[in-house]
């Protein structure tokens, strides 16, 4: 295994508990992996409806032995606890996904399906960053979705740059269209199996 992983924590867009496991559990991971020695970064997340909450956030993980966390982490986890924002609420039992996921080699991403923009870059980096359009968005057109690279003050490298970005997300979002989809069949059926959850968790989730 590689010695960078990239892991997809998502609520699959399920109800607001979830989403506060979503932020809960990445913390743990961040905190674990900091105490094995290994770098991580939030490439992205997105925010929850409700404080401290998160719909899904997408990290990497580097250095030698990130393959366990994966091992650790990787499927369902369950999270036992009384929903700290339904006070009466009779459900105890919430579920979110740990999915890692490889991005594909930056040679073969298909630029027939990514639309390239140059646009002016902004902020830090002299007169020569503000008078030219080095920034590049790349758009991932049958999905729409779209990322800026600007760090560079060549519109080759950022174009390099936001293309890599591009497939991290693409690859992170259709993780996060499988997990939809099963989260909302654990909410529509509640006698559904959700599987065997790799970890089980039971404490406040507050």
């Amino acid at each position: 295994m590689s010695n960078k992983i990239y892991l997809q924590i998502t609520s699959g867009r399920g109800p607001a508990e979830c989403c506060r496991m979503v932020a809960l559990v990445l913390e743990r991971i961040m905190a674990q992996a900091k105490k094995k020695g290994l770098n991580t970064e939030v490439l992205e997340r997105e925010q929850g409806v409700i404080n401290r909450t998160l719909f899904s956030a997408t990290l990497s993980i580097e250095g030698k032995g990130c393959e366990d966390i994966v091992k650790e982490w990787e499927g369902t986890i369950q999270w036992i606890a009384q929903s700290p924002y339904r006070i009466y609420h009779k459900r105890k039992n919430w579920f979110i996904g740990v999915n890692s996921f490889i991005v594909p080699d930056i040679k073969d991403a298909n630029e027939k399906e990514i639309e390239y923009q140059t646009l002016r870059a902004s902020g830090p980096g002299g007169q020569h960053v503000n008078k030219t359009e080095s920034a590049v968005r790349a758009t991932h057109t049958p999905s729409g979705l779209s990322v800026t690279a600007s760090d560079q003050r060549s519109q080759l490298q950022n174009k390099k740059l936001a293309t890599e970005r591009l497939l991290i997300k693409l690859a992170a979002w259709n993780v996060e269209q499988s997990m939809q989809a099963a989260q909302k069949n654990w909410n529509n059926h509640n006698n559904l199996q959700r599987g065997n959850p790799v970890k089980i968790i039971q404490e406040s989730l507050n």
